[in-house]
C-alpha cells in the first residue's frame, strides 16, 4: 500500500523530470531555429534583404528543416524548386550544381533568398512589395501578374484578389511573423 508521502514523492520527481525535458525540448527548438541566423544574415545582406525576412520565409516553408521535400518537390529549408535552383546557379555561375545540392542549407538559403530579392525588386514599384513578392515566391509570376490586375497598387487589395487560400494565408503569415506580431 502507498502511503500519502510516497505519491507525493512520486509525483515530485515525475514533475521535475516533466520540467527538466521540457526544457530539453525548448533548448533544442531553439537550437534547430537559430542555428542559420549567421548564414541568413551574411546572404541577405548580400541580396539587400532583412534577414528576418528570410528567417520568416524559411519558418513558414520548413519550420527550419533542412531536410524536407514538399509535396511538389521543393526542396529544404526555403523549399526552392528545381528549376529556380537552375536558375540561380546558372545567374551565379555555379557550375558544379545537381538538385540534391538544395538539401545543403547555405546552397538553399542561397538560392531562395536570390529569387525572393528578385520578387522583390519586380514589385518596387508598389508602395509595399513584400505582399506581391510572397504571393510570388509560394505561387508563380503568373499568378502575382494575375491577382495584381486592377488592384491599383494596393497590397490590400492585392491580398483580397488572391485565390488560392493557400497562398493567401502564407503572404499573411509571412507578413505577420516579420512584422514581429506572432
Amino acid at each position: 500500500m502507498y502511503t500519502k508521502r510516497t505519491v507525493l514523492k512520486a509525483l515530485f520527481w515525475l514533475l521535475c523530470a516533466a520540467v527538466l525535458l521540457a526544457g530539453l525540448m525548448v533548448s533544442v527548438y531553439l537550437h534547430r531555429i537559430h542555428r542559420y541566423d549567421d548564414l541568413i544574415a551574411q546572404i541577405s545582406r548580400e541580396h539587400h534583404v532583412d534577414p528576418r525576412l528570410v528567417s520568416a520565409v524559411i519558418w513558414q516553408e520548413s519550420r527550419f528543416n533542412a531536410e524536407v521535400t514538399g509535396a511538389s518537390g521543393e526542396i529544404g529549408l526555403m523549399q526552392v524548386t528545381e528549376l529556380v535552383g537552375l536558375t540561380w546557379a546558372k545567374e551565379s555561375g555555379f557550375e558544379e550544381f545537381h538538385t540534391d545540392a538544395l538539401y545543403d542549407p547555405e546552397i538553399n538559403i542561397r538560392a531562395g533568398t536570390w529569387y525572393l530579392a528578385r520578387a522583390i525588386r519586380m514589385w518596387s514599384d508598389r508602395s509595399d512589395p513584400l505582399p506581391y513578392a510572397l504571393a510570388q515566391y509560394n505561387a508563380g509570376r503568373s499568378n502575382a501578374l494575375r491577382w495584381a490586375k486592377g488592384d491599383e497598387g494596393e497590397s490590400s487589395r492585392f491580398i483580397e484578389n488572391i485565390t488560392y487560400p493557400g497562398t493567401r494565408d502564407y503572404v499573411e503569415s509571412v507578413l505577420k511573423r516579420y512584422r514581429g506580431r506572432v
